[in-house]
């Protein structure tokens, strides 16, 4: 099946037509909303916060009153007679890759979105935003596995792929493993990439992981959480099913000390994965469902601009 919509096509023989159809309607849906989404004003920001990969030489040029005097080619200025400068320009083209948690616990949602669609909307807002500024952008989705892997590339039919192989994937795993998943990428990126790790980081001992990573590339974490994640409201018996383990649990909601020590607990290790950030000294992306998720991450590229000028 086939459609010439915005360079948006569905070929794959393995899905069902009606699937095939739904899928395109939600690769068009996310489409139209990056679209409205990456404006100049976002692609803008996105270009001043990351840099190339350095400054490559570009030509030389008579030196003018306020020019830099560190700039002057001495060689050149000795055999014209004449001060010349060499100027630069940034060697813009990065490689950005997004590795997308699409474990069991992103199929959750109360603020009228699952995680797992919010995060959808974010990784197609970043890999337009790159491709805006020609830079080459890859996927690894990743539960307790390394789910699909699609090697970078440029330009808008590629993003598409992206977002619909993303939007089609049937994880066959459902826990969460973010070290080993990095560790794949730290593995098979040549040279220094700047890395989006979108996940809801339920998980543990992707420390040592994430620092190894930070040792050759640029690595960003998206958080995405929920609401009712850090606070259950009162509503009695209830029975919660673990998302990755199938686990059932019954609790009884109607109990204050209950509510109290379920966001206690999660208090504490949203402190703990925040702290391990910044002892990283890595500045993370927050979003949370049912609220747009644009400021947050305009606000992301404005800190990141700020510490770039300094």
């Amino acid at each position: 099946m086939k459609k010439n919509h915005d360079t948006i096509s569905i070929d794959d023989g393995s899905l069902p037509a009606e699937d095939a159809r739904d899928l395109l309607r939600r690769v068009r849906r996310i489409r139209l909303r990056t679209r409205h989404v990456v404006s100049a004003a976002l692609a803008g920001q996105y270009h001043s916060a990351f840099k190339g990969r350095g400054m490559e030489f570009e030509e030389v040029r008579p030196y003018q009153i306020g020019d830099d005097v560190r700039s002057i080619d001495w060689n050149v200025s000795a055999r014209l007679g004449d001060p010349h400068i060499k100027l630069f320009r940034e060697e813009r083209e990065l490689t950005v890759m997004l590795a997308v948690d699409v474990s069991g616990s992103l199929e959750f949602g109360t603020q009228g979105q699952f995680k797992q669609d919010l995060l959808a909307e974010i990784v197609a807002t970043l890999a337009f935003s790159a491709s805006f500024n020609n830079d080459k952008i890859g996927l690894l989705a990743f539960t307790d596995r390394v789910e699909k892997y699609v090697p970078p590339r440029k330009g808008t039919r590629h993003v598409m792929r992206i977002v619909r192989e993303l939007l089609a994937l049937k994880p066959k795993g459902r826990g969460t493993a973010i070290g080993p998943a990095i560790k794949e990428l730290d593995r098979v990126l040549r040279q220094r990439s700047v890395l989006f790790v979108a996940s809801d980081f339920m998980d543990s001992d992707w420390e040592t992981s994430f620092r190894a990573a930070r040792r050759r590339h640029d690595v960003v974490p998206v958080v995405v959480n929920d609401r009712r994640e850090r606070e259950i409201p009162p509503m009695g018996l209830v029975e919660f099913t673990d998302p990755e383990s199938g686990e059932k649990i019954l609790v009884d909601t109607g109990r204050a000390a209950v509510r109290r020590r379920f966001a206690e607990r999660v208090a504490a290790r949203t402190l703990e994965r925040r702290t391990t950030f910044r002892r990283m000294k890595v500045d993370p992306i927050e979003i949370e469902t049912g609220i747009d998720f644009v400021e947050p991450l305009t606000a992301y590229f404005r800190r990141r601009e700020r510490r770039r000028s300094r």
